[in-house]
């Protein structure tokens, strides 16, 4: 097992709960992603190019080879519900501000303090999932997703070389999926290179406590095989609630509709976040800045490291968006893909949840 393979793993494997929201509680979640949208593409949001997609997922592309968006494109768009430790919309503060949420992540870590740090959602209809499994963007001290690329923050775990300023995180992930299609969440909590874990829907509040950063997982496919790519999906696509349908979804493309998805085949997830302190003294260094990383000392750290393993290279003018430094990095720390996949569902219908 090589040594970035090793780094991939999460504090301890996830925990299955049931009931994460309450009835009141999602409805009033759902109807803020009605009433704000609608929403773009996760790929739009979070990246400047097809290099920085790969450098946050795992596997390579062959040197010279040059990726497209539509390598990667896929129906599932997001929004924030709380940014920064804050709530974005007062109607859902209890959603986030939750005692019940900060004692499972405290108990899944073994630390004396956690607090809510971020709370977002992902909408679907039908999408073919298992092909990019990925590992999600943690923070460090001095450096988080408002000042830095995610792909820069991957490939930070992925090197091993900061874990002294790697923030401890956990998250609350809960869905809600009627389909009889697939759509459970696919994990590797044991390595990219050992067997996965699959949680399995149907998932109507169902949720799972873990530490994302650290274990590669993906969505299982859902829906009907035919629906998972509709024609017309762009990087400017947008997905949101269906005017003529008080439970439908659509999703648009320069404002023609080129999809329609009915309540049966939405799948919305609900992803809570916190930051997490085994004791007092780890906090007050998160608190003072006594201890923050800086940019330029990234950059210096990954350079000397690269160098050190033979690579011969200029320190680039732009290397948060820098093409080439970006697929060098690539090449150097990824750890490949998972080496065991499930089968993808099938379409034999299973009961509809309730």
């Amino acid at each position: 097992m090589n040594q970035t393979t090793s780094i991939f793993r999460p504090i301890a494997p996830p925990r299955v709960i049931e009931d994460a929201f309450s009835a009141d509680q999602h409805a009033r979640l759902l109807d803020v992603v009605r009433r704000n949208g609608p929403w773009s593409l996760i790929l739009a949001q979070h990246f400047n190019s097809p290099e920085e997609v790969i450098a946050t997922t795992s596997g390579a592309v062959p040197e010279g080879f040059t990726p497209t968006w539509d390598m990667f494109l896929t129906p599932v768009f997001r929004g924030y519900l709380a940014q920064g430790h804050t709530v974005i919309h007062p109607e859902i503060e209890d959603c986030f501000f939750n005692t019940g949420f900060l004692d499972l992540v405290r108990g899944y870590w073994g630390a004396e303090y956690a607090t809510p740090e971020n709370m977002l959602f992902n909408i679907q209809g039908p999408c073919s999932g298992g092909g990019s499994p990925h590992v999600d963007a943690t923070r460090f001290r001095g450096i988080n997703y408002q000042n830095t690329p995610i792909w820069l923050m991957n490939t930070m775990v992925k090197t091993g070389l900061f874990k002294r300023w790697q923030a401890k995180k956990a998250q609350v992930i809960t869905w809600y999926y009627k389909g009889r299609v697939g759509g459970g969440f696919t994990c590797w909590p044991d390595g990219p290179q050992a067997a996965p874990q699959q949680i399995r829907a149907p998932m109507w509040g169902r949720a799972v406590v873990v530490e994302n950063e650290m274990m590669f997982h993906t969505a299982e496919s859902n829906g009907p095989a035919a629906m998972r790519r509709p024609e017309g999906l762009a990087i400017n696509s947008l997905m949101g609630a269906d005017p003529d349908n008080p439970t439908g979804w659509q999703i648009t493309t320069n404002g023609k509709v080129i999809q329609q998805i009915p309540e049966e085949e939405f799948r919305f997830l609900v992803h809570w976040g916190a930051d997490v302190y085994m004791d007092y003294n780890e906090l007050k260094v998160a608190l003072d800045h006594s201890d923050d990383l800086t940019h330029d000392q990234i950059i210096d750290m990954l350079i000397a490291d690269l160098r050190a393993r033979g690579e011969v290279l200029q320190t680039p003018s732009e290397p948060m968006t820098d093409k080439a430094f970006i697929a060098l990095l690539t090449r150097t720390y990824d750890p490949g893909q998972p080496a065991i996949f499930p089968p993808e569902p099938d379409e034999r219908l299973r009961p509809q949840a309730a």
